[in-house]
């Protein structure tokens, strides 16, 4: 791999095809599976929303507005694609209010799905899955190979990689997190970390430092996959993770700790800056294992059903499968998501598999 280099190994050999990717919002559908239902009374008002080819921060701002809060006092739970049909958890600080949800919720492309009250703001990571639904068109390749990468994705999983679109167009934010933590020390890194926080930039530089943290951790995986060892134990590994760098120390064995750090001193400057951003050492499963993995041939089109954890990219599954052909006209693809409406198996020539995958 190049210096910042985006293109990780693949586990089961390379794509099989070459498929259409999201030309429609509803070829990528995602359903945010909250894990629970709203307790029926507290301070802030849980909405669950539909939202079609509307971005997610835009949303955001349009409920603060109507509601007359702020933005800071709308919460959720993960970011969802713009060029999509997603549906998803708001919370609304309302302690002392109500709010007629027909009119809050009156936005092109928006429909309410349900509305509660809860004693508790929802916060990134709070739900338990994103379901998927997604349409590969005009897929290529050999049916029966595709078919048997179908069935090792679903016995052996992926490679558990950040999207691409965590790193910015063509890696932007890879050259801002080096030129801006990296390359800068002490008062001066604080000073850029507190101007690209300001204005219509709004906190520019977790994104930076995010986007370093995930890089570190994908090369770390890259290696493990070349070497073979992603979805096995290493000597002395209790559990196939790898790392999310930060301050404190991380209780891996020897032989994980030498791929680790030759990994990281291949970025030099990385770990100091990541350990200087107040974050904490944390660890990220290697494997990304799909539940509920379930897939249709509808002609030459592949649909694909399955459940992700949060955080995890819907896009770390699909490259195993097939090379993606994006519109220029669509936004590049951001974590998981679908919806649970069932797919339609009475058409003309539908091959399926309803194979479950737990993990």
């Amino acid at each position: 791999m190049s210096d910042l280099s985006l293109d990780f190994p693949f586990a089961h050999g390379g794509p099989v095809g070459e498929a259409n990717f999201r030309v429609e919002p509803a070829d990528f559908v995602v359903d945010e599976q909250l894990g629970f239902e709203p307790s029926g009374d507290g301070e802030h008002l849980l909405l669950h929303l539909r939202k079609t080819n509307q971005n997610t921060r835009w949303l955001v701002g349009q409920l603060a507005e109507r509601a007359q809060v702020r933005p800071a006092d709308v919460g959720y739970c993960g970011l969802k694609d713009r060029r999509a049909v997603t549906s998803q958890w708001f919370s609304l600080y309302l302690p002392k209010r109500e709010l007629d949800v027909t009119d809050l919720c009156a936005i092109e492309g928006v429909e309410l799905l349900q509305s509660g009250r809860h004693p508790r703001k929802l916060r990134r990571g709070t739900h338990r899955a994103n379901r998927f639904r997604i349409r590969l068109g005009s897929l290529t390749g050999d049916r029966s190979t595709l078919q048997q990468r179908l069935q090792a994705v679903a016995e052996q999983g992926v490679p558990n990689y950040f999207g691409e679109q965590r790193f910015g167009h063509n890696g932007g934010n890879l050259q801002q997190f080096q030129d801006g933590f990296v390359h800068r020390s002490g008062d001066d890194r604080a000073r850029y970390k507190r101007q690209s926080g300001k204005g219509k930039r709004g906190g520019q530089s977790s994104l930076y430092v995010s986007a370093g943290r995930s890089y570190l951790f994908n090369r770390v995986l890259a290696k493990r996959v070349e070497e073979g060892t992603w979805n096995q134990l290493m000597p002395g590994e209790r559990d196939s993770s790898g790392p999310l760098w930060g301050r404190g120390r991380s209780n891996v064995s020897e032989a994980v700790s030498m791929l680790e750090k030759a990994t990281a001193d291949s970025l030099p400057g990385w770990c100091d800056a990541l350990e200087h951003s107040g974050l904490s050492q944390e660890r990220r499963p290697l494997k990304l294992l799909p539940d509920e993995w379930n897939w249709q041939f509808c002609g030459q089109d592949l649909q694909l059903e399955f459940s992700l954890p949060p955080g995890c990219y819907a896009t770390a599954v699909l490259r195993e499968l097939a090379h993606l052909v994006v519109s220029r006209d669509i936004v590049a693809p951001s974590p998981a998501v679908v919806s649970n409406d069932s797919v339609n198996g009475a058409a003309t020539g539908i091959e399926s598999n309803n194979n479950r995958s737990d993990g």
